[in-house]
């Protein structure tokens, strides 16, 4: 790994490494906490982790976290799950999401974007008002600090302002996309039992109007917890009966109020995109989220007020989430509503040029589309005022840091992020003060003790192992919704090694102190003993110019072999022909090993998909040996249910 590319991309220059954040912070720290003044960030690091009680406190004096009531100690329980952040401290996280609006009143904290590309502002002021507004009528609706609050909505500043009233009034927010369909948000919904729900009459993408009217009435039949639907007309139709008017809730002047509520109350609930089962119903606290957050955006991406943050998101995905509390550290968010690729590929640099973003944040699977269709950024684009470009969802391959590289500008920050859902920040990516290698992510975080294990639970370094965490994030969840006795959350992520964070993917600690994401370990390649990661074998095959996307699948036999099949979703007008598959094998023996080279290579109508973009790999895996599709896979969880029938066809002739 760190012999292969020991030359690095990109280098900070000594100006951007002095007036980073992250710089000014240590030099902070040494002076007033006793962390280390030289070594750079491997000495932060290793500080961060080991005196993990000193370091968060250093955060929350460096960001001026305003706690209400005083904490007792830093951390009251070390052990996972369960520990114990800031006992006795009381905050809201709403409250310092506005903070800029005392100072920057009518400088704009959101820019929205539809498909027009025409950036719309909202200022600080008045993002503060609507809150103020809608928080005082959550609160004469009857909703009380725990009561949970759902939004069926895409990625407008009407979300924003019901997420922040929400967390005003200590209400617990959760959303999904309109593109979800009504079994999947009531999968979701009716596991928390909302009391609020935020719905729009539907959703422009693509150029088309889709009308979700139907959709919203059986939400509506099918939650009998809620007290209130709020009619957000954005394709201008009138509000369904008994429905509020969103335009009635947000047009008084009050000043928020904001609910000073304990550490670990909830701020919200993701899902998990978990293919089988219902998803996980996964709660984060106010507090845990405000200082991650805060030590994510302001020292590792290195935001400020002076920045404009772009990630391609919705409000189905912990993206949004987190490109909300881009607000606080003071930054202009930019919320795109539309398709990524629309009216053509290169419709997300346009957005990024238009709205003057700082940082801009996209897919490993946009970036590699850009390539395949031959998109110019720096030629077509102004992007002088992007410094950034952070990229997730799945590992950048090799092909897209150069591609990056070359159309955007040599002197480019390339952030490849790696986290999740589970915590809704990032284990390991972006550091503004340390050199890019070609297809690794920069470091593990700040306070994160990220490590590689082998199966017994020894360290590894250079060598591929499982992710594990050793130490707790404050952004850890503080429990599953509807799991009790916490069997589920236990079983999650800490049944393999006990006590410590297990997440589920491959990786390699380089002896530089980078890292290298390989894949997931629960549907891990494994050949005669040797474990492969699937994201290798895309980078390679996806390299091809006539391979549109790719799915690799190791399958136990019940005879005790192995076979390893890999389906090809071509490119519009190629054929599946025998040049083709010994291109397709030859590739991949080349870049990878003869061991890589699957089994068949075999044609499929298309690749699916979790509903946030995620190749189902496990649910494939079962339907080939055999499961029943109801077995193998929540529906509700699937872009496209109907690809499904091909590889179970594929597994009743195999029988």
């Amino acid at each position: 790994m760190s012999s292969a590319n020991p030359s690095p991309l990109w280098r900070p220059d000594e100006e951007r490494i002095a007036q980073a954040q992250i710089t000014r912070f240590q030099a902070w720290a040494a002076e007033h906490h006793g962390a280390p003044a030289d070594g750079g960030y491997a000495a932060l690091h290793r500080w961060s982790v080991d005196e993990l009680d000193t370091f968060w406190k250093a955060v929350t004096e460096w960001f001026d976290v305003r706690f209400s009531t005083p904490y007792a100690r830093v951390l009251g329980d070390r052990s996972m799950p369960g520990a114990a952040w800031f006992p006795g401290a009381t905050l809201n996280y709403a409250e310092h999401a506005l903070r800029a609006a005392d100072t920057r009143a009518d400088e704009p904290a959101l820019l929205h974007v539809d498909e027009t590309h025409e950036p719309r502002p909202v200022t600080w002021s008045e993002l503060r008002r609507q809150v103020g507004s809608l928080a005082a009528e959550l609160r004469s609706l009857g909703v009380r600090p725990g009561d949970r609050v759902s939004g069926y909505l895409p990625n407008i500043p009407q979300a924003v302002v019901a997420l922040l009233a929400t967390a005003a009034v200590g209400g617990v927010w959760t959303s999904c996309a309109p593109d979800f369909g009504a079994r999947s948000v009531l999968d979701r919904f009716q596991q928390v039992e909302p009391v609020v729900l935020f719905t729009v009459d539907g959703y422009r993408y693509g150029g088309k109007e889709h009308d979700r009217r139907e959709t919203v009435a059986e939400l509506r039949r099918e939650l009998p917890t809620l007290r209130a639907v709020v009619h957000i007309p954005v394709l201008g139709t009138e509000a369904p009966e008994g429905a509020l008017e969103w335009s009635a809730l947000t047009s008084s002047d009050a000043a928020p109020e904001f609910e000073q509520v304990p550490f670990d109350h909830p701020l919200w609930v993701l899902y998990s995109s978990g293919t089988t089962g219902l998803p996980k119903a996964i709660v984060q606290s106010q507090g845990g989220i405000l200082v991650e957050h805060l030590k994510q955006l302001g020292l590792h991406c290195d935001l400020g007020p002076e920045d404009r943050f772009f990630w391609y998101t919705s409000t189905g995905w912990m993206m949004w989430n987190f490109l909300v509390s881009g607000l606080l550290t003071g930054t202009t968010i930019v919320l795109y509503d539309g398709s990524p690729g629309f009216p053509d590929t290169a419709a997300q640099w346009r957005i990024a040029e238009r709205t003057g973003a700082t940082l801009y944040g996209t897919s490993a699977a946009y970036v590699m589309a850009c390539r395949k269709a031959g998109v110019h950024p720096s030629r077509d684009f102004d992007l002088a005022r992007v410094r950034c470009v952070a990229t997730t969802g799945s590992p950048l391959p090799p092909d897209g840091f150069s591609w990056l590289h070359d159309e955007v500008r040599a002197d480019l920050w390339i952030a490849s992020v790696s986290g999740g859902t589970d915590v809704c920040s990032c284990f390991a990516g972006a550091v503004p003060t340390l050199p890019v290698y070609i297809g690794e992510l920069q470091a593990p975080g700040l306070g994160t003790d990220l490590q590689s294990w082998d199966p017994s639970g020894k360290p590894l370094v250079d060598e591929v192992g499982e992710l594990v965490v050793t130490n707790p994030m404050p952004s850890m969840p503080i429990r599953f919704w509807n799991d009790p006795d916490g069997s589920r959350y236990h079983g999650s992520y800490f049944d393999t090694y006990p006590g410590v964070w297990r997440h589920g993917d491959w990786i390699t600690v380089t002896s530089r102190g980078s890292v290298v994401i390989h894949g997931r370990s629960d549907s891990t390649l494994n050949r005669q003993g040797v474990r492969m990661g699937s994201a290798d074998i895309y980078e390679a095959v996806e390299r091809l110019p006539e391979i549109k996307e790719s799915l690799v699948i190791g399958v136990e036999q019940p005879n005790g072999g192995y076979w390893m099949p890999l389906f090809v979703h071509l490119a519009p007008g190629v054929t599946f022909d025998d040049a083709l598959l010994g291109r397709i094998k030859q590739t991949i023996r080349e870049q990878l090993s003869p061991r890589h080279v699957p089994d068949e290579i075999i044609e499929v109508p298309g690749i699916p998909h979790t509903l946030t973009g995620k190749r189902i790999e496990v649910p494939v895996k079962r339907l080939l040996q055999g499961a029943p599709l109801e077995k193998a896979v929540n529906p509700g969880s699937i872009d496209n249910l109907d690809l499904l029938g091909f590889y179970e066809d594929l597994a009743r002739k195999r029988a």
